[in-house]
C-alpha cells in the first residue's frame, strides 16, 4: 500500500468516526430529553396526586373540625361552679331584696333582648328601688334563646359575666345588669357584640365594684361561670316561659295595658305591681 493510499484510509476512518460519533450524540440527545419528559410526566402526576390528596385533606379536616363540638357545646361538660350569693342544687336560685320582704316577683330577662333593654332603661329603676325598700324581692332567671336563632354566643356569654359580677356581690350584678342594658351600651339585636370577652369587660369597667376588678375579669375570660349560665338558660327552658321581658308575681303573669305583654311604662308597671301585691 502506498503512503498516499495509507493517508486516504486513515481520513476516511476519521469521517466514519466522526459521523457515528455525530449519530451516538443524537441517540443519546434523543434518550436524554425522552427521560427527562418521563420525570416531567411523572412530577406531574406526582403534583397532580398531591394536590388531590390536599384537597381530599382539606375536606377531611374541614369535615373533622365541623364535627367538632363548639365551644359552648363542649363547656356543657365543664365543672358547674356556682357563683356567691345563689342559691339552690345549681346555683341557679338568684333572690334579691330584703329576706323579711312577702312577695317576690319573678323577672326573665335575655340580655340581647331589646325590649328587655327598654323595660330597664324605664321600669328597671324602679324595680331596684322596690328591693332596696324592701317592697318586695326579685328573682332573677336568665335567658338565652336569642342566641338560637341566629347561632350566636352573646346571650350565654352575658349571662355568664353576670354570674362573675354576681360572684362579686348582688349589687355588682344588678348595676352591670343595668349598665348592659344601657341605651350605650346594648346593642342592636342583630349585633352579637355580647360575645366579645373585651366589649363585656368595658362594660364592667363603668361599675365601681368591677372597674378593674381583676378576679372579675379572670372570670369572664376564663369562662369560670360559663357552664352555668347554660344550667340557668335550661332553668328558663322549663319555666314554660316562652317570651322575655316576662314578669310573674304568686305564678301570676303581670301585664301592662293590652293584657298581654309586660308593662313597658312606670304607670303600667306601678298597676300592676300594686294589684299582684294586694292579691
Amino acid at each position: 500500500m502506498s503512503k498516499r493510499n495509507s493517508q486516504a484510509a486513515k481520513t476516511a476512518a476519521r469521517e466514519r468516526l466522526r459521523v457515528e460519533r455525530e449519530r451516538q450524540a443524537k441517540r443519546d440527545k434523543v434518550k436524554r430529553q425522552a427521560k427527562r419528559d418521563k420525570v416531567k410526566r411523572q412530577g406531574m402526576v406526582a403534583g397532580s396526586l398531591v394536590a388531590v390528596l390536599a384537597v381530599a385533606g382539606g375536606i377531611g379536616y374541614f369535615v373533622v373540625q365541623n364535627n367538632k363540638p363548639g365551644y359552648w357545646e363542649a363547656a356543657k361538660n365543664d365543672k358547674l361552679v356556682k357563683p356567691a350569693n345563689t342559691t339552690g342544687t345549681n346555683g341557679t336560685t338568684v333572690v334579691f331584696g330584703k329576706a323579711d320582704a312577702k312577695k317576690t316577683l319573678e323577672l326573665y330577662e335575655d340580655s340581647r333582648c331589646p325590649v328587655c333593654a327598654q323595660f330597664e332603661q324605664t321600669v328597671g329603676s324602679t324595680v331596684d328601688k322596690a328591693i332596696a325598700d324592701g317592697t318586695y324581692k326579685v328573682q332573677y332567671i336568665g335567658a338565652t334563646f336569642i342566641d338560637n336563632s341566629d347561632q350566636g354566643e352573646g346571650s350565654k356569654n352575658a349571662l355568664s359575666a353576670l354570674g362573675a359580677a354576681l360572684n362579686v356581690s348582688p349589687e355588682a350584678f344588678l348595676e352591670y345588669k343595668t349598665a348592659l342594658y344601657s341605651t350605650k351600651w346594648h346593642p342592636d339585636e342583630t349585633d352579637d357584640k355580647f360575645k366579645s370577652d373585651d366589649y363585656l369587660i368595658k362594660v364592667a369597667n363603668t361599675v365601681d365594684a368591677l372597674k378593674n376588678n381583676k378576679a372579675f375579669q379572670k372570670a369572664v375570660t376564663g369562662g369560670t361561670y360559663d357552664k352555668w349560665a347554660l344550667v340557668m338558660s335550661q332553668k328558663f327552658d322549663k319555666s314554660g316561659v316562652t317570651g322575655t321581658p316576662t314578669l310573674k308575681m304568686d305564678g301570676k303573669k303581670l301585664t301592662g295595658s293590652d293584657g298581654q305583654n309586660a308593662p313597658m311604662s312606670v304607670a303600667e308597671y306601678t298597676t300592676a305591681i300594686d294589684k299582684a301585691l294586694k292579691a
